[in-house]
């Protein structure tokens, strides 16, 4: 620990809380607290869900996967561009435009309303679904906050946990969705900078191109994208499914819902498709010159190569905003979790099933304490997940989601016909078949993800032929979201 690296970490937490006070009276309604009123700008939504997507596993966990295995592991990032541009350009206009014809804040509410459930099923059972991965998820964010507070301080690994979440904890329950997004909006800047200012100095004190290719033969790494064990088809697949996983990533889709004009959502996606390819871009080159840079990392933990590597070619002072950058990385998903998290116990368990009449405030109130309570739960899992890497931790709850929403979201804004019945039995049925491929050690062959989504696919498409929506208001609903699509099209290529 340096003095700078200190003064750095403090003037960062301060700015963070400052932002969750300035928002804390802004926050008046559940609407302002769990959606931000939707009234996100360009530049705020398109980085806030960015930023919350590439957790602490963009500047940890994916150099460190790039560091120990070589170009094979960039079908991840591959996967993970091309399931960003699908999802900004398929799903965001249309759900920013279905959510506010259906008058819901949250995902499971829309499906409720979307799919004309009667019985209420669809919307708890997919309520409990988030609270069990993003706990899980956040989780994660814990365990790189422990190893970032751990190599950077000496802090012991739990002391390293709880502060990480303390301090997200304190100005995600002050802000509520604004102050996520608007620390965001930094987190992500931040980021960027980080992910093209330090490999760029590392760059020849690895040797260039040719020292990181003698290293990767040293170590007997491959330099090939195609992987040299195993199926080489099966590997690709499986690393590139991780795109699937966008399609139902409630935090990502809740910033979707959030903008505030559908006219420039195009600004948008342009905004979000540059940050994400430097940002993957960056993250790959940094675990490929982490080979040529380090014989060893301490500990021999691969997914601690970026912090070594910002220790080895920084300046204290550069070093403490870099590494700030990296508990941004962290921080800006951990956040966005938490309040997804507390939307589903407040808008889709608390109000809807315990107290109808409850009144705004007391909303607001029901969605801090719910904050607490599964940040408290997410530090303990935290605790006992020490050993775990936090890319494994995280592509388990991203394939929970993916497997049991994607589908679900793809038919609910593109398929008239699907009723709530097969919307529930493909739900389900994606996320036991995703546990069971995990369970029994399937995913070491295949990432679970992909039976998960094929499963819960199939099994709506087989009962939209079987039960078809008959429901007429929600018919008259699909039509007119349709029209409107159409008539916000015409205007923008009238505008052009």
């Amino acid at each position: 620990m340096t003095t700078p690296t200190l003064v750095t970490f403090i003037v960062y937490f301060v700015l963070l809380l400052c932002i969750g006070l300035y928002f804390y009276r802004r926050s008046v309604s559940i609407e302002d607290y769990l959606l931000g009123g939707r009234g996100m700008g360009a530049w705020v939504t398109a980085l806030s869900a960015q930023a919350s997507d590439m957790s602490g596993w963009l500047l940890m966990a994916l150099p460190g996967a790039i560091y120990i295995g070589g170009l094979t592991n960039a079908w991840i990032a591959v996967g993970l561009f091309i399931g960003t541009v699908l999802n900004w350009i398929l799903v965001a206009r249309r759900l920013r435009v279905y959510t506010q014809k259906t008058n819901t804040i949250t995902l499971p509410c829309f499906f409720e309303e979307r799919f004309g459930d009667p019985t209420g099923l669809l919307r708890v059972v997919s309520a409990i679904i988030i609270l069990i991965f993003f706990t899980v998820y956040a989780s994660s964010g814990l365990v790189a906050a422990g190893k970032l507070f751990e190599s950077t301080f000496g802090f012991s690994y739990t002391t390293a946990v709880i502060l990480g979440g303390a301090i997200i904890i304190a100005y995600t329950f002050m802000g509520g969705f604004l102050a996520v997004c608007w620390t965001d909006l930094f987190q992500g800047s931040l980021m960027v900078v980080a992910l093209v200012v330090v490999p760029a100095i590392a760059y020849t004190r690895a040797g260039g191109v040719a020292g990181i290719r003698e290293a990767m033969a040293a170590k007997e790494i491959s330099a090939s994208l195609v992987p040299q064990e195993g199926i080489a088809v099966l590997a690709i697949v499986s690393a590139m499914a991780w795109g699937l996983g966008y399609f139902g990533q409630p935090h990502i889709l809740v910033r979707f819902m959030s903008a505030r004009t559908l006219a420039k959502l195009s600004e948008y996606t342009a905004i979000a498709i540059v940050w994400v390819f430097v940002s993957l871009t960056g993250a790959v080159v940094i675990g490929l010159i982490g080979i040529g840079l380090f014989e060893s990392l301490p500990g021999d933990d691969e997914e601690r190569v970026f912090l070594v590597m910002i220790a080895e070619v920084m300046h204290p002072w550069l070093a403490g905003i870099m590494l700030s950058a990296i508990l941004s990385a962290i921080m800006s998903t951990i956040d966005s979790q938490l309040l997804v998290s507390s939307s589903a116990l407040t808008e889709d368990f608390y109000q809807k099933a315990i107290n109808r009449d409850a009144g705004p405030r007391e909303l607001v109130f029901m969605s801090r304490l719910g904050v607490i309570a599964i940040s408290v739960i997410a530090m303990i899992l935290a605790l006992l997940r020490a050993d775990e890497t936090i890319l494994g931790i995280v592509a388990y709850a991203w394939g929970g989601f993916g497997a049991a929403f994607g589908p679900l979201v793809l038919f609910a804004l593109f398929s008239r016909r699907t009723s709530w019945l097969p919307a529930l039995l493909g739900m389900v049925t994606g996320t036991v078949v995703l546990v069971v491929w995990k369970q029994v050690g399937l995913g070491e062959h295949m990432y679970e993800i992909v039976p998960g989504f094929v499963a819960n696919f199939a099994v709506i498409l087989i009962g939209n032929r079987i039960v078809r929506q008959e429901n007429p208001r929600v018919l008259q609903q699909f039509d007119e979201v349709v029209e409107e699509m159409r008539r916000a099209g015409v205007q923008t290529a009238a505008q052009k």
